[in-house]
Parts: structure tokens; C-alpha cells; sequence
């Protein structure tokens, strides 16, 4: 088990000027110009870090709306372009999250298209409403959810939305947590709980509650783009990022 350690360093925040070289729709955000060439020569026309942030209705507004803005916000002290897009697994249309937010899918389910695909949770304490116990019981998303696994794709969750994965079997004999509620029922479903904040456990990254969607994204950043993008993400946001990563190293 390691806990993190943060470099205590100043950061030169460059997303005012970056914001230029920035295109954002409501379904991505892409970073160019500016934000790349800070990156190794001819950064700029790599191929994107694509992450697809599943929604569903009766999501937890804070468990997709904290990584969707981190995740994005990398790009911006990235040598490498991120494009962050919202899917659903009944493709584009209207979700309706757990406090009323309506938010527009336009792009279609395409696992096969990211290269990290997070689940948040919502609604695991009222079975009667619309949230992860009614995708449990609908099938579809779990299933989807366990025919994306391939080489390549980091499967990423939050809160219970890892109940999600246990459904789809993507949790079993491996180590991982949940929100402290959930935590009982994932163990009796298989998984081998630890007790951290983000479980990292290569292809399947998993964290706590609700606000911990901030370090999985955090977490995610630091892996995938490095240390340099995950501590300009923490001074922009003026979020220091804190609790223990499991990892298996």
C-alpha cells in the first residue's frame, strides 16, 4: 500500500492563456495550441487520451460533474490532447440526474472508441427511483459494461457506481472499494475490499464516496499524463488532493 506524495512546488498556472488554444463542447474538451506545445515536440498531433464518463438516470450530480471537470481540465497542462465526452448506453438523448440536471448525451456508446471509461454511482439508497439499483436490475448497462473489457481500456468507477461493475462481474477476486454504505455488499459480491480512498488495480480503478470522484480523476491524471498535469490540475482548482492509493507496487 502507498500513500501519496505531492510534490509542494509553485505552479505557473496557464489556463487563462491556454483558453485560446481550447475547444470545448458539451460533450468534450479537446486541448491544442498553447496547452500541447508545453508537451514534447510534436505532442501535439498524438492522439488523444479519450475518456467516456457513462451517465444514467438518477446519477449523482457531484460523482460525474468532479471528474468530468478534472478530466478535461488536464488538458490544459498536458502534453497530450484529452477529449472527455458524456455516453449513455440507450445513446444520445436526455439523462436526468438524481437532483433534477438534465444533461445532453450526443455521443453514442463506443468503449472500443476511449481509452478510460468511468461509472459513477447515484441512487443506491432508494431502490424505488431511478439510479444504480434500477440499472442493476434493467441488465443492459451492466452488461455493456462487461463486454467493454479489453486490452487497452482502463475501467474506471466512483461510489456505487463500482456496485455497477460488481454487476457486471468486473469486481470479483479483485481489490477495490465503494462508498462506506455499499462496502458490505461488494465483499459479499466478491470483491476483496481495501481499505483506501482510490484502489488502483491496473485496468480496474476504483474509489469511495462521492467527493472522492475528485481524487480517482486526480489519481487518473497522474498515471496516465503525469505528475506535472495532476499538480497544475490541483493549484488551478485549488483542491489538494488527499486520502491513501492502493496500488499493487
Amino acid at each position: 500500500m502507498n500513500r501519496r506524495h505531492l510534490l509542494r512546488t509553485t505552479t505557473a498556472l496557464g489556463a487563462g492563456g491556454a483558453l485560446a488554444g481550447v475547444t470545448t463542447t458539451a460533450g468534450a474538451s479537446t486541448a491544442t495550441g498553447a496547452t500541447a506545445a508545453a508537451g514534447p515536440a510534436g505532442s501535439a498531433a498524438r492522439r488523444p487520451f479519450r475518456v467516456h464518463l457513462v451517465l444514467f438516470d438518477g446519477v449523482e450530480e457531484l460523482d460525474f460533474a468532479a471528474p468530468y471537470e478534472v478530466l478535461s481540465a488536464a488538458g490544459f497542462f498536458a502534453g497530450r490532447p484529452v477529449e472527455v465526452r458524456y455516453v449513455s448506453v440507450d445513446g444520445p438523448g436526455t439523462v436526468t440526474a438524481a437532483y433534477g440536471t438534465k444533461v445532453r448525451v450526443e455521443h453514442p456508446w463506443a468503449p472500443h472508441r476511449a481509452d478510460l471509461l468511468v461509472v459513477p454511482g447515484g441512487g443506491y439508497g432508494r431502490r424505488e427511483d431511478p439510479g444504480v439499483w434500477a440499472e442493476i436490475g434493467r441488465g443492459v448497462l451492466s452488461r455493456a459494461l462487461a463486454a467493454a473489457v479489453r486490452p487497452g481500456l482502463t475501467v474506471g468507477a466512483l461510489c456505487t457506481g463500482v456496485m455497477l461493475l460488481s454487476a457486471a462481474g468486473l469486481t470479483r477476486g479483485r481489490p477495490c472499494t465503494t462508498h462506506h454504505k455499499a462496502r458490505p455488499d461488494l465483499e459479499r459480491q466478491g470483491g476483496v475490499l481495501k481499505s483506501a480512498r482510490v484502489v488502483d488495480d491496473g485496468d480496474l480503478v476504483t474509489a469511495g464516496g462521492v467527493t472522492s470522484g475528485l481524487e480517482l480523476a486526480l489519481w487518473l491524471v497522474r498515471r496516465e499524463l503525469g505528475p506535472d498535469a495532476a499538480n497544475g490540475l490541483e493549484a488551478m482548482l485549488e483542491y489538494e488532493a488527499r486520502g491513501t492509493v492502493w496500488t499493487r507496487t
